[in-house]
């Protein structure tokens, strides 16, 4: 068990799935934790702000309610494909991005950043100019206007997972500079309650065929303690790169062993 005693946490999506399963490791290990979600999580928490993510407003209210200084920002929150592009988008890029922007000034020096993104975004390099595109907006409504005006091929989930592993890799080194770090985690597909959601917008035989090479589906706990090593002291010098969670299948589909999935 990581040892976050005396610790103060933000952990976003702390309401179920992964984010819960931070909340709880947090907890054991003695963070003080703020959840910001659109629901209450059933973890203790210490305190608990509604958020909207798709609201850049809302976002600002949250971010007025943090009190005091923080160690880590956990971006867990996140929607899956079968919303609509415009809400994924907002979701899981520029929510996010709006929040952690909004929060640096409340990290404290060697605090970290955290964004869970997915290794469904493994494309990122064959749209590594539009993405920069997406990231050179200046704010959420300049981004959501510029995804209105450049809609993308595929599945908007990938895109914005995408954007969300490359923006935290143009931001390392920024952060750094003020004393800070960020990293991505990129799980495959996890047993929680939106795995059905990837059933329907990545196809079964996609889902189904991970679980059946690798023997099962991660679990929140799997994912959690990978989010923890990187908030950590222990990942001190591990900075705007992404850890790779998925029990192995992003190597034999980068490698060509086996077949890229067509979703």
């Amino acid at each position: 068990m990581s040892d976050f005693t005396g610790k103060r946490v933000i952990v976003t999506g702390a309401a179920s799935g992964i984010g819960d399963a931070t909340v709880r490791r947090l907890k054991a290990g003695g963070a003080h934790v703020v959840s910001l979600d659109r629901n209450a999580p059933t973890a203790e928490v210490d305190t608990h702000i509604t958020v909207d993510l798709a609201d850049p407003h809302s976002i600002d209210n949250a971010v007025a309610q943090l009190d005091g200084t923080f160690d880590a920002l956990l971006n867990v929150a996140g929607v899956p494909g079968t919303s609509p592009a415009d809400t994924v988008i907002a979701v899981n890029v520029l929510g996010m991005r709006h929040l952690i922007e909004s929060s640096l000034g409340l990290l404290e020096p060697g605090g970290s950043v955290v964004v869970v993104s997915s290794s469904a975004g493994y494309g990122w390099p064959n749209r590594l100019e539009t993405i920069k595109e997406l990231l050179a907006t200046d704010t959420f409504e300049e981004g959501a206007a510029w995804f209105a005006a450049n809609p993308q091929k595929g599945n908007a989930y990938n895109f914005s997972k995408e954007v969300a592993t490359v923006y935290v890799m143009t931001m390392g080194v920024a952060l750094n500079d003020m004393g800070l770090r960020i990293n991505a985690i990129l799980p495959g597909p996890v047993q929680t309650p939106i795995l059905e959601d990837f059933r329907v917008s990545m196809g079964e035989d996609n889902i189904d065929g991970i679980a059946t090479l690798l023997g099962r589906h991660a679990t929140p706990d799997d994912i959690a303690s990978s989010i923890l090593f990187l908030a950590s002291p222990n990942a001190g010098w591990v900075n705007g790169t992404s850890l790779i969670v998925d029990g192995g299948i992003s190597g034999v589909v980068l490698t060509g062993l086996v077949p890229t999935p067509e979703i």
